[in-house]
């Protein structure tokens, strides 16, 4: 398989510093409410930069579900992620990006794109992903969940084109109907290995839809079943031979009866017509000598 060249991300995550919640809170709003308080009965300056540092803490306070991250940069600069659910404090003159790292699907549109052996097909995958790097996903590439989606549908075009659809040669290479397991392993490395300089794990991938063009389905669907009908064809003459020699051994062995090899022949080649023919026959009865 194709390596995929990405650039190598220049940016890791890290943990960022912050502080407990309910702590900053409480002497956030102390703060705020006295220096009102005082400032509003003796109209004192002072007070009122009191009130303000308050409000200032209360900034910096931040409220994280489970599944949610959030990316704080300082001034421009990247200062860490807070990934632990609750109530934190943060430095208040920091901006802070919220980011979803719960598991995602993306289901891709069904694309026409022609298989190894040139033959028009129909293919769809869902892949399971997740953030795994915030800073990557943030810093790294523009917009990670369109990211996704492209380098997703890129790899897609890449596996159907690479595999034939059903594989009709006497080798043991991979079709894409016959092993799909194997198939969806590819993509799936493929697609994580196209998408990691992003922050993105990919957790699996599965096929969804896989179908022949509708252009050559029904010429394709003659060839399934006429592979089907020789097939069975060669089951029904290997049994059949098998039955003929298995008549002949218990003729000879009980000594029922003595045949020439002309008939032999003749029985070998009744038994064949009566056992691999498609529709019931009509036994006709000799009355007399067999000779």
């Amino acid at each position: 398989m194709t390596t995929v060249v990405t650039p190598q991300p220049t940016i890791s995550e890290r943990a960022a510093g912050r502080m407990p919640g309910g702590l900053m809170l409480l002497l956030g709003l102390v703060l705020l409410v006295g220096g009102v308080i005082v400032t509003a009965g003796r109209q004192q300056p002072l007070w009122l930069l009191v009130a303000l540092l308050g409000l200032i803490l209360l900034r910096g306070l931040i409220i994280l579900a489970p599944g949610e991250a959030r990316v704080v940069q300082f001034f421009g600069r990247y200062a860490g992620t807070v990934r632990a659910p609750g109530l934190h404090w943060i430095n208040p003159l920091t901006t802070r990006t919220k980011l979803s790292v719960r598991i995602r699907n993306h289901e891709t549109a069904v694309a026409k794109v022609n298989d190894a052996e040139g033959n028009p097909i129909e293919m769809a995958v869902v892949v399971v992903w997740q953030i795994e790097d915030t800073a990557r996903a943030v810093f790294e590439v523009d917009d990670f969940v369109r990211f996704v989606g492209i380098q997703t549908e890129t790899a897609v075009r890449h596996i159907a084109t690479t595999y034939p659809y059903d594989n009709h040669s006497e080798d043991e290479r991979l079709s894409l109907r016959e092993n799909a397991e194997e198939i969806t392993g590819k993509l799936s490395a493929e697609i994580a290995e196209r998408v990691q300089s992003a922050g993105v794990k990919v957790v699996e991938s599965r096929l969804t839809h896989l179908a022949y063009a509708p252009e050559i389905a029904g010429a394709m669907l003659q060839r399934q079943q006429a592979g089907a009908v020789v097939a069975a064809r060669q089951r029904i003459v290997e049994g059949a031979v098998g039955m003929v020699e298995l008549a002949l051994a218990r003729l000879a062995e009980r000594d029922v009866v003595e045949l020439d090899e002309e008939r032999k022949a003749a029985m070998v080649s009744n038994l064949l017509v009566v056992l691999c023919g498609d529709r019931a026959t009509q036994p006709v009865v000799n009355a007399g000598t067999i000779y």
